[in-house]
């Protein structure tokens, strides 16, 4: 039975964060699960010196007294019919979701991404990156998040799952199959062909090289679905591999794509290398597991 207990949330009280709790809240009354929401309060100056004079402390305990209404209050109407619970700590965010993550074990991450500057669009966000890098619990991100979404509009109808045939994909067609099982989506799955040598252009492009590897993908996947017991459409796309990936999901309207990020030091495929990029230029938010 597939069962997400905890989410945990980690808000900043941006209109991001109150987006990505937009998502979270169908997903904790449909699973009945344990909404934590999470804010670490940055001390001022804990990580660099302050111009002028010293920050008094009476000055941070009443900073950090706001944090905790501000935290209190967070979205408290839309969430009064839920298992929740409110945490506040201090110090460097991005450690501090990594080490609660690990103490606490939740099921499931659920993080917008912050990315600034000029260059915002080509970034994620360091908090993200890390929670990312050093976590191995599936976390769901949404890059797209600047206008609260309806709370009836953010189930997933439609879920999109792409695999590279490597060692991950079972795991992540398996997360991603239960899921939509349980929330009753259609799913569909797929998969970037690349070319092994972009040299060979020519033979790349050409009808029988396509058909020639297009017949022994379709094997592949039609294998891996019967033994996983999966019935799902199958798509495949040609190319850059988070170029397609995301051109799928748009052209397919997901509501949600799932991926394999792997994690440090282990045997994650081709989509790994690709998959901060793809959480990046996503249409939709994006679970990667």
């Amino acid at each position: 039975m597939f069962s997400i207990s905890k989410i945990l949330l980690p808000v900043d009280f941006s209109e991001r964060s109150a987006g990505m709790a937009r998502y979270a809240i169908p997903l904790a009354r449909h699973f009945n699960s344990e909404l934590v929401l999470l804010h670490v309060f940055v001390r001022p100056g804990e990580f660099g010196k302050i111009e002028g004079a010293a920050v008094l402390e009476d000055l941070i305990v009443e900073l950090q007294a706001g944090s905790q209404q501000s935290l209190n209050a967070f979205l408290k109407t839309d969430l009064q019919d839920l298992k929740v619970s409110r945490t506040l700590l201090h110090g460097d965010p991005a450690g501090k979701i990594v080490e609660f993550t690990l103490s606490e074990k939740p099921d499931l991450i659920m993080m917008a991404t912050h990315g600034y500057g000029p260059f915002r669009r080509f970034l994620l966000g360091s908090v993200t990156a890390k929670v990312l890098h050093d976590t191995t619990c599936p976390v769901w991100t949404g890059v797209h998040l600047e206008e609260f979404p309806s709370s009836g509009s953010t189930k997933p109808g439609h879920i999109v799952c792409a695999i590279d045939l490597g060692p991950q994909s079972r795991h992540t067609l398996d997360w991603a199959a239960r899921l939509a099982a349980d929330m009753k989506a259609s799913m569909t799955i797929v998969h970037v062909i690349t070319s092994l040598d972009p040299h060979t252009q020519t033979y790349y492009l050409s009808p029988e090289w396509r058909k020639d590897v297009s017949d022994e993908a379709m094997a592949s996947l039609g294998e891996i679905k019967k033994d996983m017991g999966i019935q799902a459409e199958v798509k495949l796309e040609f190319g850059d591999v988070h170029k397609g990936v995301c051109h799928a999901a748009a052209t397919l309207k997901a509501d949600l794509l799932v991926i394999n990020r792997g994690v440090d030091g282990g045997s994650g495929g081709r989509l790994r290398t690709y998959a901060y990029a793809i959480i990046r230029d996503s249409s939709c938010p994006v679970v990667s597991v």
